[in-house]
């Protein structure tokens, strides 16, 4: 079930009328995660200072406007705020227009407005609902969700009303914007057994609009296809269980699966190595899976003789410093 997206009132002349909002909209497209190929460990986005490399904490970042190349204008929190339209928890209806009146294109994205139970606004809302649907007509009403000002429109739909937020008309190119050639689009002559054909064919595949016998067939088929290979066991395996966490530096992180792995070997619970040549003849081998192992490899001697494993030498630099996440 979906959470409530905003709570407030319906608004026009003096009648208020509550209701919650809901959104109408459900996503769902498959994620995917990005994973090295080389040991299927997840692949982590970086704050980075593209002139120096280095990692930019969040207490550093702030947020500009180019205005020409090269020049920026940095915005202030202050100034989004004073930017930021008052919220007010009101969707006012500035006037009323007719259904047909309004193109697809102006539709953007759709809510579902439902009477505030809580505060007994079933008969107001019932009574526009009606009043709208028997007129034909709909509310163009300006609400703020969030902290963005929108426009939108009141259309009644069964039971209830949707609130179907509008495109601005400078967010839509003009077909004047095209650059097309004058008289592209007049008609040409056209035979009337061609147009009554046409109109004939038209007519032989028309039926009811049914939402539901249409899917995303494109989406079933790659899930299928997953599912398959979950049911094969043609599973890869990341090197260990990862929980969300809270962003780190990679020098952190490094450190956090040092102490791990040491951990795991004084219990006798380190994970077997991965299938691959080993270099140190050593039963109990670190297995390779973090970025810290590149560090060991690097501090391996000319010879192919490992550096003696010692917490010190460990402790000295840890892995990844400030270099970018592989």
């Amino acid at each position: 079930m979906p959470r409530p997206v905003w709570r407030g009132h319906i608004a026009f002349g003096l009648v208020s009328i509550p209701v919650v909002l809901y959104s109408a909209e459900h996503r769902s497209e498959l994620q995917f995660r990005m994973l090295d190929a080389r040991n299927n460990a997840r692949v982590r986005y970086e704050r980075v200072n593209e002139e120096t490399g280095d990692e930019v904490p969040w207490d550093k970042i702030v947020r500009a406007f180019e205005y020409d190349a090269g020049n920026y204008v940095v915005l202030s929190d202050e100034d989004f705020q004073r930017a930021a339209p008052e919220s007010s928890h009101s969707a006012d209806i500035e006037c009323f227009v007719p259904r047909d009146a309004i193109c697809a294109k102006w539709f953007d994205k759709p809510y579902y407005l439902v009477p505030d139970r809580k505060a007994k606004g079933e008969k107001g809302y019932a009574l526009l609902r009606d009043a709208l649907e028997k007129s034909r007509r709909v509310g163009i009403a300006t609400v703020v969700i969030r902290t963005r000002a929108h426009l939108a429109a009141l259309i009644p739909e069964g039971e209830v009303l949707l609130l179907n937020l509008l495109r601005y008309h400078q967010e839509l190119h003009r077909v004047e914007d095209l650059g097309l050639p004058a008289g592209t689009f007049e008609a040409p002559k056209i035979n009337p057994r061609e147009r009554e054909m046409a109109e004939q064919l038209i007519e032989s595949m028309s039926g009811p609009w049914r939402p539901q016998d249409w899917h995303d067939e494109y989406r079933e088929q790659l899930r299928a296809y997953i599912d398959e290979r979950v049911a094969a066991g043609e599973v890869d395996r990341a090197p260990e269980s990862e929980e969300p966490a809270p962003r780190r530096s990679a020098d952190i992180l490094d450190m956090t699966a040092l102490l791990k792995r040491s951990l795991e070997r004084r219990q006798g619970q380190a994970a077997p190595a991965p299938a691959k040549p080993k270099v140190n003849p050593e039963p109990a081998a670190k297995p390779a899976r973090k970025p810290a192992t590149r560090k060991t490899a690097a501090r391996k001697t000319a010879a192919g003789k490992p550096a003696a494993r010692k917490p010190a030498a460990q402790k000295r630099k840890p892995a990844g410093g400030r270099k970018r996440a592989a």
